[in-house]
């Protein structure tokens, strides 16, 4: 990655830092856009260059998500199969605890903010559905069966966004990060040989 490119990727985590902090302290339909970029020390329109929506402040990792698909699957060695690549990535993903995996300590008052503001709530919708419309295009890319790579894409997104909820749903109801964290890479096999196996067996 260049200078710029850092440089670029640094603002961006900054602004969506300090919107965080703000919306973490006076929730997030009580925060406008010019106030993040106040407290930035950005202008409005430099807020609006990195997230087109404010909804995006909050949800900022989604981009790294369908960043790192895309790579998952056009990276993949050859003759593996998709979702033996998507298995392995979320399994990296807990590995090192990374945000996206859901279980870091501080997760439980993220999701708490997001519940609290349906605006954000259809986001996450959206963005589900933006994963599978990513999915859908690299596997009809491959495979020049638009139906089969549209219907694959779907049931990947929807396991997807299995393992993610069942974190969610364990945090809001009071378990322990630590205890998600470790039983997480059981969830993902469990999701990943449904897909690969059928659900009648």
């Amino acid at each position: 990655m260049g200078l710029r490119e850092e440089k670029k990727l640094a603002t961006r985590r900054r602004i969506s830092d300090v919107a965080t902090g703000l919306f973490a302290v006076r929730g997030f339909d009580n925060v406008t856009v010019a106030e993040v970029a106040e407290a930035a020390g950005v202008s409005k329109m430099t807020v609006f260059n990195y997230f087109p929506r404010k909804e995006d402040l909050f949800l900022d990792r989604h981009a790294d998500r369908l960043r790192d698909l895309e790579r998952v699957i056009r990276e993949r060695p050859a003759g593996q199969d998709v979702v033996t690549a998507l298995r392995r990535y979320h399994h990296e993903l807990v590995a090192q605890r990374h945000p996206l995996a859901g279980t870091l300590p501080g997760t439980p008052g993220f999701l708490k903010i997001l519940h609290a503001s349906p605006a954000l709530v259809t986001r996450t919708y959206e963005q589900s559905r933006e994963i599978a419309d990513l999915l859908a295009r690299l596997l009809a890319e491959e495979t020049g069966d638009p139906l089969e790579a549209r219907l694959t894409a779907n049931l990947l997104a929807a396991t997807i966004d299995s393992i993610f909820d069942h974190v969610c749903r364990r945090l809001l109801d009071g378990d322990d990060p630590d205890d998600v964290h470790r039983d997480q890479p059981a969830v993902i096999d469990r999701a990943f040989d449904l897909v690969e196996h059928g659900l009648l067996r």
